[in-house]
């Protein structure tokens, strides 16, 4: 069965997408994650139903030479991004600290290459004091955003200091979205093989993203991941890269 065809025979409908991907996207900004453990009801949304998906081990394709291309180009393509946004990311910075006192860069862990975790950075969008402001798991109206913190989520320009996650090599401009650890962990019990996606650095877009959509469940998207490591070449990472750019514009597609 193909990789379209095996989305489309998911027996779940767009209402069950939707709550899923809200929070999933929630889940993402959500602080104190690996202390509280993600509640049964996220899972529930997440993981539907009893299915337990095991995954081939994917052979990853993509030679030395494909490799340092695809390293020069993350390191060129961000490093010149930096310099040419460094003054709209001050403006962005300075704005951040008028709403909010407090550091103006928020670090959060995910996992990288190997299954090794590193520190993601991002402009901060929730107050500092935002676990006394009650909301948990919250997608619409949550009181813990700042309003420029909305606005930057919206337009997913609160993930503008990740190209200096990709020039220290922590990231890849493409790859498989890095996911945070107690995710990886819930996920792997009922999607065995979800580590293989580790294979590869994690990327800031990638070809779940891109050809998936918003609303995809973990165990699609996973499909999606392991199709692009099988696949993986410079020809591909540069049309992930322009399709990217459409989905930026239009707001279509996964976070």
């Amino acid at each position: 069965m193909s990789l379209a065809a095996q989305i489309e025979d998911a027996c779940v409908t767009p209402e069950e997408r939707r709550a899923a991907a809200a929070v999933d996207a929630a889940g993402k900004h959500e602080p104190g994650l690996r202390e509280r453990g993600i509640p049964a009801d996220v899972l529930e949304r997440l993981l539907p139903g009893d299915d337990v998906l095991v995954l081939e081990e994917p052979e990853v394709a993509g030679g030395l030479g494909y490799r340092f291309v695809k390293r020069a180009f993350d390191v060129c393509a961000c490093g010149l991004a930096l310099a040419v946004l460094a003054l709209p990311m001050a403006a962005m910075a300075v704005k951040v600290r008028s709403e909010s006192p407090g550091s103006v860069i928020y670090a959060q862990e995910r996992v990288g290459r190997g299954g090794k975790p590193f520190k993601v950075y991002k402009f901060r969008s929730m107050y500092v004091d935002a676990e006394a402001r009650g909301a948990r798991w919250a997608a619409d109206g949550d009181p813990r955003v700042t309003p420029f913190g909305r606005w930057m989520r919206d337009h997913r320009l609160d993930e503008l200091p990740q190209l200096w996650n990709v020039v220290r090599g922590d990231m890849s401009l493409i790859g498989p979205r890095p996911e945070r650890p107690a995710f990886c962990e819930a996920f792997e019990e009922r999607i065995v093989g979800w580590h293989y996606r580790t294979k590869v650095r994690p990327g800031l877009s990638g070809l779940a993203q891109v050809s998936g959509g918003y609303d995809l469940l973990p165990a699609e998207k996973v499909l999606y991941d392991m199709e692009y490591i099988e696949n993986r070449s410079i020809r591909l990472d540069l049309n992930l890269m322009f399709c990217t750019l459409g989905v930026l514009r239009t707001g279509e597609g996964a976070k």
